[in-house]
């Protein structure tokens, strides 16, 4: 009895089944027009996931410069993302427009779809080859490098991974003996600095008032070496009178360094200090702002991204340096399948360096500003060549003084 008991169930489940089965089938089925089945249409295709990872350099997050403006480029342009509170939130239309200066309108910088951010912060350099390597095992399609500093682990990490792409900012590959060359899975974009900084030289000698102006350099290395000569080009373009003072913190991520040499500065009498520091430019800008509320007619310049909202009054303008559209274009790009090895050098011509727009007032402003736009044009028209290293200045030209 119980197998028989047991074989009736079994029945009565099956056929149960098999009803319920016919009933879901016909559901699945719906009739169209004129009783004719409906065309089921098919689900529209999901976006393409793709991860990118960015390493920043010593200077981090929240440096306002450097590595705050290839984080934009990925972040806020690359994936329509903002960071708050230690997590992604999607930015609105109106904050992308937001950084979007006039001259990159044209551009048709949007989000790409389907991209994801991957960030590491690097607290000491020996943190870049495994930050990399830890993106590459997280499976990106592309692991940016930000600053030349990370140029040997770039070019280690993407040997040990031929199949990622690779983005290194600011530096080429270079073999044993110091010579560029190029692996197919790395694009390093790099700047013409000195065209930037030549612009906003011009404005400072033009600003200046006591004919003293000064330069505070980060590292003194050679990236570092062209905005100083770019910066006294400018400068002795306009003022031939104008002193430049010179003095290099020896860092990108000391704010302290920053200030003590900003003060020296504008103690020596200099009445416009342009920074490229890093983050030790925020000390600079903070010395300024401290002297101009003081009473002293000063002003900063600041680098990379608009400096301004650190001190409205204070920051004469910022020498833009497009960090953010090299690697807003490298994931564009990348999610299009048309990244490729190979050098890009962006200059003023290319929109890759400019100044941001001139806010405070000073006697002159608009003769300033038509002069300034004067010399790109010239610049851009190759009439004008702007030296890259300092040694290339004519000896007559702004004597620097440490």
């Amino acid at each position: 009895m119980p197998t028989s008991r047991h074989a009736l169930r079994v029945s009565l489940v099956s056929g149960l089944l098999l009803v319920s089965a016919c009933k879901k089938q016909e559901e699945a089925k719906p009739e169209g027009a004129g009783g004719k089945p409906a065309e089921v249409t098919a689900p529209a295709p999901k976006e393409k996931a793709l991860k990118v990872g960015l390493v920043t350099d010593v200077g981090g997050r929240g440096d306002h410069s450097f590595n705050d403006s290839a984080l934009r480029g990925l972040e806020l342009w690359g994936a329509g993302k903002k960071m708050g509170g230690g997590s992604y939130k999607d930015a609105s239309p109106e904050e992308l427009k937001e950084t979007l200066q006039q001259d990159l309108a044209t551009r048709g910088i949007a989000p790409v779809a389907g991209v994801t951010p991957v960030v590491l912060q690097s607290k000491v350099p020996e943190d870049y080859e495994p930050n990399l390597q830890l993106l590459v095992d997280q499976g990106v399609g592309m692991a940016i490098g930000v600053g030349f500093m990370l140029e040997n682990a770039v070019e280690t990490v993407a040997k040990r991974n031929p199949d990622t792409k690779f983005l290194l900012i600011d530096s080429t590959l270079a073999d044993a003996e110091g010579k560029p060359y190029t692996l197919p899975n790395v694009r390093s974009v790099l700047y013409r600095e000195e065209q930037g900084s030549f612009l906003v030289g011009a404005l400072a000698g033009l600003a200046s008032k006591n004919n003293k102006v000064g330069f505070v350099g980060g590292m003194e290395v050679p990236l570092i070496k062209r905005f100083e000569a770019g910066f006294r080009a400018g400068v002795a373009a306009t003022n031939p009178k104008a002193t430049v003072l010179v003095n290099y913190t020896g860092s990108f991520d000391n704010v302290a360094a920053g200030k003590q040499v900003g003060q020296d500065l504008v103690t020596k009498g200099a009445d416009v200090v342009y920074h490229a520091a890093g983050s030790d430019g925020m000390g600079v800008i903070q010395a300024v702002k401290e002297a101009r509320a003081a009473g002293k007619p000063v002003f900063v310049i600041g680098v990379d991204s608009d400096q301004s909202h650190l001190a409205p009054e204070a920051v004469l303008t910022s020498m833009l340096k497009r960090v953010d559209l090299g690697v807003y274009e490298a994931v564009r790009d990348l999610a299009q399948g048309k990244l490729e090895g190979g050098d890009v050098v962006l200059g003023l011509k290319e929109g890759g360096v400019t100044y941001a727009p001139v806010r405070v007032e000073f006697p002159g402003k608009a003769e300033a500003l038509q002069k300034v736009e004067e010399l790109r044009t010239k610049i851009v028209a190759g009439e004008l060549q702007v030296p890259t290293h300092p040694s290339q200045l004519p000896a007559a030209a702004a004597p620097a003084q440490k």
